[in-house]
């Protein structure tokens, strides 16, 4: 299967080249020339990787890669005619994976692609499988199932069953959950942390007032059970 990578570039000059050297490296290129185009083919097309252009028509291309990382973990490569290091600096803190300043080599470009390809696999390859009782949490793959059939999960919601899970048993604060899930520097209000706690209860199956995976213990945080609970529990059930 052919790694997707969604070019959003504006200039033909440079998408055309390179969409062709990219379809010759064996990639599936998929344009995008505006911001608005590069959200609805993220969203449509779920990309294995985004080749981010800064100057777009209709917007700061460093807004389109805070909003891509806000929903999720595709790899980012920035492309820009910008290069000095404040520029290279801004853009990694943003969320991306690797900078390339214009101008430059088509080889070049697929041997960062395949770069940053590769520790993204690892990256995922590293992240552990959680199973508890029906149900089974791919992390690295963020892909989670109950009970056999896929979980329909939003990033935030995920983000927050990955940690929940990797504690199981053990109780998790929610400054732990806000500034892990969310972002040290987040402002917003913490309604926000109880709002997807409710959504995710929900895709669970979880009774609020008498839940089977995710617990409130009141004034410190949440508690997710633990495999050997939910054993012992079926266990002592008549």
């Amino acid at each position: 299967m052919r790694h997707r990578i969604l070019f959003v570039e504006d200039e033909p000059s440079i998408y055309e080249p390179l969409a062709r050297a990219l379809t010759r490296a064996g990639y599936e290129p998929l344009l995008a020339r505006t911001a608005t185009e590069a959200f609805e083919a993220a969203r449509r097309a779920r990309p294995d990787l985004v080749l981010l252009d800064l100057g777009l028509p209709d917007g700061d291309g460093r807004d389109v890669c805070v909003a891509l990382r806000r929903d999720s973990e595709v790899p980012i490569i920035i492309l820009t005619a910008r290069g000095t290091e404040t520029d290279r600096i801004v853009g990694l803190e943003l969320g991306a994976d690797d900078y390339v300043v214009k101008p430059f080599s088509g080889p070049e470009l697929i041997a960062r692609i395949r770069a940053v390809l590769r520790r993204t696999a690892r990256r995922a390859a590293d992240e552990p499988v959680v199973r508890i009782g029906d149900l089974d949490v791919d992390i690295g793959a963020r892909r989670a199932s109950l009970g056999g059939a896929a979980m329909d999960l939003t990033k935030k919601e995920f983000d927050l069953l990955a940690r929940l899970v990797a504690s199981a048993g053990r109780v998790v604060t929610r400054e732990e959950l806000m500034d892990t899930v969310w972002d040290v520097n987040w402002f917003g209000s913490t309604k926000t942390l109880d709002v997807h706690i409710g959504w995710l209860r929900k895709k669970l199956g979880d009774d609020a007032a008498s839940p089977h995976y995710l617990h409130t213990v009141r004034g410190v945080g949440f508690r997710f059970s633990s495999a050997a609970e939910l054993a012992a529990a079926r266990e002592a059930a008549p």
